[in-house]
Order: structure tokens, then sequence, then C-alpha cells
């Protein structure tokens, strides 16, 4: 199993619409990704400074589900037209589970 972690620090001048939007584009991807295992995401409970701002955790049956949701054209757009212009940083990492 691949479980995929992807983290997020928005720009300061980021709205609460379009924090909105990034989960609700996210939502719409599971029904059309073959593999996936299990798919959370949400914003940070705000329990310690310093934290991402918004965290993705996807588990897939292996690397080729994780590559078909890595390329999958929704996931590409959404990570592109909804989260990059709006995402000061961003960090991810897959690991073998």
């Amino acid at each position: 199993m691949i479980r995929h972690v992807a983290m997020f620090t928005w720009k300061p001048e980021t709205t609460a619409e379009q924090k909105g939007l990034v989960s609700a584009e996210l939502a719409k991807l599971p029904p059309l990704l073959n593999g996936l295992r299990s798919y959370s995401f949400g914003a940070d409970a705000g329990l310690n400074e310093g934290n991402a701002d918004f965290v993705v955790v996807a588990d897939f049956d292996d690397v080729d589900a994780y590559l078909g949701y890595r390329d999958h054209p929704e996931h590409v757009k959404v990570a592109t037209q909804v989260i990059g212009p709006i995402a000061a940083r961003r960090m991810a990492a897959q690991v073998e589970i």
C-alpha cells in the first residue's frame, strides 16, 4: 500500500471561499480513482504553531494506483487551477505501508 501525504500553507490573502473550493473540488476525486483505499483532507486543527494549513492523506493499493491519481486529469486540474494559485508552500511524501 502507498500512503500519499500532501501539506499546504496558504498565501496570506487566501479567502475562505478559496479554501472551501479546495475541499469541494477534492471531494469530487475519489469516485474517479481506481485503487483508492481511503482519502481524507482538511484544515489544520490549530493545535501547534508552525503547522501547515491544510493536508491531504490518501491510501492506494499500489504504486500504479498512486500514479493514476497523480496523473489523473481531474487531479491535475485541481492542483494547478484551484490549489496552485493560493498555495505559498507545498510539501508531500509517499510512503510504503
